[in-house]
């Protein structure tokens, strides 16, 4: 199978690094014209440097703002006002107890997680619905469906992405455009690589003992046994993105490692 997007443009939020930036590479290595967005100039520009360099042709361009506002949001469209696919990446994480989650974090989390993709969905969902053809994807998590306890807050901001990539997608059945989400489980982005770095040296162990400790200890459910990289996880989205998949909508897609136990 030739996944070929080329005469697609693609809008990728939170893609300076991580998953994301693997999304848009491999999303512009399939042919699509990618816009890639983030908050920091810098970064949004080394980035559409590494694609470029991937891809070796001019397939990417920046657009500075903070989709997890209104007038971030606003900035977006004015820079590309449609797009052929939508993949919602924008997202934040981080542990807290409960107990310590005062509600303006909860607002970061619903601003930052959740109404970023339900404000970029309505105005681009209408332009794909009129044309005949779009992909939206929202990048979750499995823990939406395996809230951790030291991050209620983050699980339940990718739980409400579940419902709202559902809801969407019967709202656009049958117009050809598919809408679904991504569930990765633990993956080797520099936020993670940066993390299991941290609580190795609390325990005096390597990197690499550390991300296989956490996994013992916080996800011993895991098939894979290993973190993902993000290539992995952007290889499912690419995919989800392609004229291939056009029968795939209203769907959670996971690529978690065999973390969640449900086989539905």
């Amino acid at each position: 199978m030739i996944i070929d997007l080329s005469g697609k443009t693609a809008i990728v939020t939170g893609s300076t690094g991580g998953i994301g930036l693997a999304i848009a590479t491999g999303l512009a290595t399939a042919g699509a014209q990618v816009t890639m967005v983030g908050r920091d100039q810098e970064r949004v520009n080394a980035a559409v440097a590494k694609v470029h360099a991937v891809t070796g042709q001019d397939s990417a361009r920046g657009v500075t703002c903070d989709p997890g506002t209104p007038e971030g949001i606003a900035t977006l469209i004015a820079a590309q006002p449609e797009t052929d696919i939508l993949v919602n990446g924008l997202g934040i994480y981080g542990a807290r107890e409960f107990f310590d989650i005062e509600d303006a974090l909860w607002e970061t989390y619903l601003q930052v997680n959740i109404m970023s993709g339900v404000r970029l969905s309505r105005h681009y969902a209408q332009g794909m619905r009129a044309r005949g053809w779009g992909r939206i994807q929202f990048i979750s998590s499995e823990s939406a469906l395996n809230i951790p306890t030291e991050m209620v807050h983050y699980g339940v901001s990718k739980s409400a992405l579940q419902g709202l990539s559902r809801g969407l997608a019967k709202v656009l059945a049958g117009t050809g455009v598919t809408v679904n989400t991504i569930l990765p489980g633990p993956t080797r982005t520099e936020g993670a690589i940066q993390m299991m770095a941290d609580l190795a040296a609390e325990r005096g162990v390597s990197a690499e003992e550390m991300e296989g400790l956490f996994l013992k200890e916080n996800r011993p459910s895991t098939l894979l046994h290993r973190f993902a990289s993000p290539e992995e996880v952007a290889n499912l989205c690419v995919y989800a993105a392609s004229p291939q998949a056009s029968a795939t909508t209203g769907a959670a897609l996971r690529v978690e490692g065999g973390i969640v136990e449900s086989i539905a």
